[in-house]
């Protein structure tokens, strides 16, 4: 399911792998309904999709754009019907608003 506004495009590969998932998921957290994001990866992200089935149950689409060797292009979108900041990403512990 593509969605119409992509907020921001997080290219993964040149960050730590420490520091990737909290940018993914602040970034997420910080979407609104109908809006998403856009990631690179140089490998297949199916960790990454696991902890959002857990974290974000129905509150998120997922596309992939471009599924290849070298990089994967995907696109993590908060579904317009989805209350946002319904689950904490447990980032920041629960202390910010």
């Amino acid at each position: 399911m593509r969605l119409s506004t992509v907020m921001s495009t997080i290219d993964v590969r040149s960050i730590a792998p420490l520091d990737r998932k909290k940018l993914i998921f602040s970034t997420f957290a910080s979407l609104k309904g109908g809006e998403s994001m856009q990631l690179l990866n140089d490998h297949r992200p199916e960790p990454l999709l696991a902890q959002f089935e857990t974290r974000f149950p129905g509150e998120f689409a997922w596309t992939y754009l471009q599924d290849g060797s070298d990089v994967w292009r995907f696109e993590i979108g908060r579904i317009a019907s989805a209350k946002s900041g319904a689950a904490c990403c447990g980032c920041c512990s629960g202390t910010e608003a």
